[in-house]
């Protein structure tokens, strides 16, 4: 029975896409409160070069900031201002960017070799950056209403007025008032430069897993060793781009609090902090980002691993019910039938191959009886009497040739 090879259940890039979305969403409901903090110590120096008030809404680390937003802001609820925007974005942030990487890569490895599993450094990173590119155009926007709903407060406490939270809607009104339509890109630049955070991140997390690990255990290296490869990668990525980090926050952060924010771009920022507050202010809340970093990335590969897992078994059943993929079982029916069809062939061809040998000695033994007895007009008998008589006849005749010519 014919068969054909079956494909397997392979989703790469859009299963790492949902995979990597779901990860990042749990994680980032996990570290949110922390997030927001990070965001409000990398704009308060920037607040208060713009404000006479009192320093009483800052925060000397983020222990203090914990502290201060609990007991002053409300409670828990007040770690969880813009949540549900950060979410969505950090969801079609991670979608995008799994989704451009994986189908990049893939890609990139069938024009290296059809065989290849692993890619050179220069590759790895320039993927990671240009995926990270193309899914950051898509949501710097609600990036930019997310930094400002994180400092709403801090801007309201500054300016002494106690309005309500400013809603999307009206954030949204409010950049386009202020900057216009570009404004929503506002920090983007800075976002191309920490396209290099994921790509390094991955590249460490794919360099732990090939060097630190056997064999035997890179594809599955297990939860715990995953969590601890997986958040080393990124705590390392984050302290290195963090300064593009702070500079994309305070370019998002109120205009109110910048006059020039339309012509800062991340270079103008990161050199201005620089020289007016020193090189200590470009690392300003790192410790809070690394441990965000620590955590988030951790989580999220964890998590990325099981729902992918998840997705490619509901994939398998799908093509299943379809009949479109063969069952375990059906794949070693398939095996055994097809290991019999060959033994089957193969025992063929052998008894094919004696047989014709047999019939091929048998018709020259034959052929040389024949002529033998048609020399000496004798019928055919035992091919081994016909070719020693044949023998014996042409000694005879050379020796009357030689008695002849004597």
């Amino acid at each position: 029975m014919p068969t054909s090879t079956p494909i397997g259940p392979a989703l790469p890039a859009l299963g790492h896409a949902i995979a990597g979305a779901t990860g990042t969403a749990i994680s980032n409901l996990s570290i949110y409160p922390l997030d927001l903090i990070i965001t409000r110590l990398q704009v308060q120096r920037q607040l208060r070069k713009s404000s006479s008030t009192s320093d009483e809404v800052e925060y000397d680390g983020v222990l203090d900031a914990f502290d201060k937003i609990y007991n002053r802001e409300g409670g828990i609820t007040a770690f969880y201002s813009g949540l549900l925007a950060d979410t969505g974005k950090s969801i079609a942030d991670s979608f995008l960017f799994f989704l451009f990487y994986n189908y990049l890569r893939t890609k990139r490895l069938k024009a290296h070799s059809k065989s290849a599993k692993t890619l050179p450094v220069l590759d790895e990173l320039g993927l990671g950056a240009l995926a990270g590119a193309m899914s950051k155009f898509f949501t710097t926007p609600i990036s930019n209403i997310v930094t400002r709903k994180q400092t709403a407060s801090m801007v309201s406490a500054r300016s002494k007025s106690k309005s309500d939270e400013p809603s999307v809607s009206e954030i949204a009104s409010a950049i386009k008032s202020e900057k216009g339509i570009q404004g929503f890109w506002s920090g983007y630049s800075a976002s191309l430069i920490l396209t290099l955070n994921p790509s390094i991140t991955f590249f460490l997390y794919e360099f732990f897993k090939r060097y630190l690990l056997p064999r035997s255990r890179r594809d599955d290296p297990g939860v715990r060793v995953t969590f601890l490869m997986a958040a080393v990668s990124k705590g390392f990525a984050s302290t290195i781009t963090y300064p593009f980090s702070l500079a994309k926050a305070r370019a998002q952060a109120s205009s109110g609090a910048r006059k020039d924010s339309k012509r800062a771009t991340v270079f103008t920022t990161v050199l201005e902090i620089y020289r007016r507050d020193g090189p200590a202010a470009l690392y300003e809340g790192v410790f809070g980002e690394i441990l965000k970093g620590f955590f988030s990335h951790g989580i999220t590969m964890i998590i990325k691993e099981a729902i992918h897992k998840l997705i490619v078994h509901a994939y398998y059943l799908l093509l299943k019910a379809l009949n479109k993929y063969p069952s375990p079982a059906e794949l070693a029916a398939q095996a055994g039938e097809a290991i019999r069809d060959g033994a089957e062939k193969l025992g063929e061809s052998v008894r094919e191959g004696v047989e014709n040998v047999a019939e091929r000695v048998g018709d020259n033994s034959s052929k040389m009886s024949n002529t033998i007895n048609g020399l000496r007009g004798e019928k055919a008998g035992n091919p081994l009497d016909s070719a020693r008589e044949y023998l014996g006849y042409k000694i005879e005749t050379a020796g009357k040739t030689i008695k002849g010519v004597k």
